[in-house]
């Protein structure tokens, strides 16, 4: 399983929602080019509650990659920005994380990227991983993740297609900074939400900005705060009257409720993004497990050398036991949360498919991941019977 995080790509499609392609290739844009608006890829608002993870002492692989991986929608996001990638269609990412006695280091390196993409990226891990260098005598650690983002398949904004184009990924852009008005979704992905916007000649901000009812109190809400934050972005138009919509498009990674309201296309991408969360979870949580074990043998080995003289460890050995069976229940549930999306991942594309036979590659990658993740729960449902084993004389 650590295996499969470590070298993984971790690639969604999530820019569908509401991401048009422009011409490439230097091609001329045809009439109809110039005046599409696309620039509204989905914003996943994760990014926005992205905290510091902690690493535990000493820190061990699994912990670390799951560490890595739990950082994507940070990444990505920087991602979406041009300036932060080069000319390519394709833009690769590798994390390199080591930590010795002397150095503790996120090494980054990319494809397509630009100078700003880089710091933009190595400035997420610092601070969503810091890290110090281990403890003397302690083996060096490393651990590497990969990320991909597709121009064409990843949230993404292009400037220079047209005017109400660039607004809008202005709009995009500025996202990231309204997380204000985000505050309230923590387990949810906020609602899509449509916005006309008019932007004339005579005003340097939009001229008009409406919303189209949510159909809840919560999405209204976040419609004003948004209404607010669109208003204020500076704007221009040769035209003298150029209206267009902006459908804000959301998901979360972290959202632990599932958002029923979401189109069938949309809910297969947002539960692609919680799936990438969980497993970067369960990895921590196997982390946390082998950090536990380890403890406990340690203590447990000096206790076997002479258990007459060494008595008095007892106690500590029925803490450390306890802190191990709590460890190895939080791996068994973050492997059972991991499995829980991946069922409802593979009834859907079932359902998709059943409309639309073109699905039938995605119902196999989705039901060999199933598998796995099945056979990953039984592997951590003995690991928790033999450590309850080990600590039941304990008790």
């Amino acid at each position: 399983m650590l295996r499969r995080l470590a070298v993984a790509s971790v690639l969604v499609t999530a820019a569908c929602a509401g991401q048009q392609k422009p011409s490439a290739g230097g091609q001329p844009m045809t009439k109809e080019e110039r005046t599409r608006i696309t620039n509204q890829p989905a914003f996943d608002v994760a990014t926005c509650q992205s905290k510091p993870v902690t690493l535990p002492q000493p820190p061990n692989q699994a912990f670390l990659v799951g560490a890595l991986v739990s950082a994507r929608s940070q990444i990505m996001e920087c991602l979406v920005d041009p300036k932060h990638r080069a000319g390519g269609e394709t833009t690769k990412v590798s994390v390199k994380t080591r930590l010795t006695e002397q150095e503790a280091t996120h090494a980054l390196t990319g494809e397509n990227l630009t100078p700003e993409g880089q710091k933009c990226i190595q400035d997420v891990v610092n601070t969503l991983i810091p890290l110090q260098p281990l403890a003397k005598g302690a083996q060096p650690l490393e651990a590497e993740t990969q990320f991909v983002h597709e121009r064409n398949n990843s949230p993404t904004v292009t400037m220079g297609i047209n005017e109400g184009s660039d607004f809008s990924g202005t709009v995009r852009l500025a996202q990231a900074k309204w997380c204000d008005c985000y505050a309230s979704y923590t387990t949810q992905a906020p609602p899509l939400l449509t916005a006309r916007i008019k932007l004339t000649q005579a005003s340097q901000t939009p001229a008009e900005v409406t919303f189209e009812p949510s159909g809840s109190t919560e999405g209204d809400q976040l419609a004003a705060c948004l209404k607010e934050k669109v208003a204020a972005l500076p704007a221009k138009s040769s035209s003298q009257e150029l209206t267009f919509p902006y459908r804000f498009v959301h998901f979360h990674a972290q959202a632990t409720e599932p958002t029923a309201s979401m189109a069938p296309e949309l809910r297969f991408l947002q539960l692609e993004l919680v799936r990438n969360q969980r497993t970067a979870n369960t990895a921590i949580a196997l982390g946390t497990r082998e950090n536990a074990a380890a403890t406990y043998e340690t203590l447990a080995n000096e206790y076997r050398k002479n258990p007459r003289k060494n008595y008095e460890l007892i106690p500590k050995l029925r803490e450390k036991c306890a802190a191990l069976e709590s460890s190895a229940e939080g791996w068994v549930s973050a492997v059972e949360a991991q499995l829980t999306v991946d069922q409802q991942t593979t009834a859907l594309i079932h359902e998709l498919k059943a409309k639309d036979p073109a699905w039938a590659d995605a119902e196999t990658a989705s039901q060999s991941s199933l598998t796995k993740t099945q056979a990953d729960l039984q592997t951590a449902k003995q690991r928790r019977q033999d450590d309850a084993n080990v600590c039941k004389p304990l008790k």
